[in-house]
């Protein structure tokens, strides 16, 4: 019988591998439009999503939760993970999987500065370092490619917006992002209406199941994220949100085949150096943390001890 926690961390590596992998699933769907692809996710996501909220019977808090106090952050968020979603699906159409790996990679320390500047956290010099080295990671490939890598940027900068405006969102994770998904769907379905649903569908078994698929491996990494989530400890969710880049760095370069330069390749040790630094900083905090709250426990027992002792019979 697995623990608790193991089970958890299973959760959450598949969950990574899901997300690593999934540039193979939409490269196989390549010759459909991107937006086309974008609005089958939004509605089988919506579709897989309302059957698990029938089965946890709360089907009922979706409405409350789109027009609820949090509605204008739920759209903002709603814009931003679609646009997210887009900008991936896209760069996989056009063979630039290196480029949203990238992106994916820095987003952590995308979070880390609007942690700073929206939330007045304090970095340690060894986080400031792993930012300053992620810019000039993007600096040198800016120089050495002549262009800068626009899509690395824009991904890496919607989701961490997005992760910031979910903080201030009081609904759960779950529900927030079923309500973004609910909000987003109207539009998707216009859009299936006016351009049609994608060559094959309805007609060629393989390609309906695909496109239905785009809603599976969407929701389902986020069913298997947040049981995970709630069974290991935050380090090991962060540690491991690195594998979801380099899965997909592996599909480009070793399966897709996408060219990668030699400004690529010190590009990326610029940022491996960067996460390896941000990840010694993450473990370190998060071991002092553990140490002080050893350090209460045998205070707090005191304390319990001594009041039981100041009790009367009676108390």
């Amino acid at each position: 019988m697995l623990s608790e926690r193991s089970k958890g961390f299973a959760a959450i590596i598949t969950t990574r591998e899901i997300w690593g992998a999934s540039p193979l699933y939409y490269h196989a769907i390549s010759e459909v439009p991107p937006l086309t692809i974008l609005a089958h996710r939004t509605v089988w996501s919506l579709v897989f999503f309302l059957v698990i909220l029938a089965l946890q019977r709360r089907l009922g808090r979706i409405v409350p939760a789109v027009v609820g106090p949090d509605w204008r952050r739920v759209l903002v968020a709603a814009v931003l993970i679609s646009s997210n979603w887009f900008l991936f699906i896209w760069a996989i159409s056009v063979g630039r999987v290196v480029e949203s790996s990238l992106g994916y990679y820095i987003m952590p320390l995308f979070s880390v500065v609007l942690g700073v500047v929206f939330l007045r956290e304090r970095l340690a010099l060894v986080q400031w370092l792993a930012v300053g080295l992620a810019c000039a990671a993007v600096l040198v490939l800016t120089l050495g490619l002549g262009v800068a890598p626009w899509v690395s940027l824009a991904l890496a900068s919607t989701f961490a917006v997005y992760g910031l405006v979910k903080k201030r969102v009081s609904l759960g994770p779950f529900m927030s992002v079923a309500a973004e998904i609910t909000v987003l769907t109207p539009l998707a379905l216009a859009w299936l209406v006016h351009a049609g649903p994608g060559p094959g569908f309805g007609h060629d078994p393989v390609r309906t199941a695909l496109l239905v698929g785009v809603g599976l491996i969407t929701a389902v990494p986020l069913v298997t994220f947040a049981y995970g989530a709630r069974r290991v400890g935050l380090a090991t969710v962060g540690i491991t949100m690195y594998l979801n880049p380099t899965l997909q760095f592996l599909c480009a370069t070793v399966i897709l085949a996408e060219p990668f330069t030699g400004w690529h390749l010190v590009a990326f040790a610029m940022i491996w150096l960067a996460l390896a630094l941000y990840a010694s900083g993450l473990i370190s905090a998060t071991r002092a943390q553990g140490r002080a709250a050893a350090a209460l426990v045998p205070n707090a027992d005191a304390a319990i001890r001594g009041g039981y002792a100041s009790r009367g019979p009676h108390d």
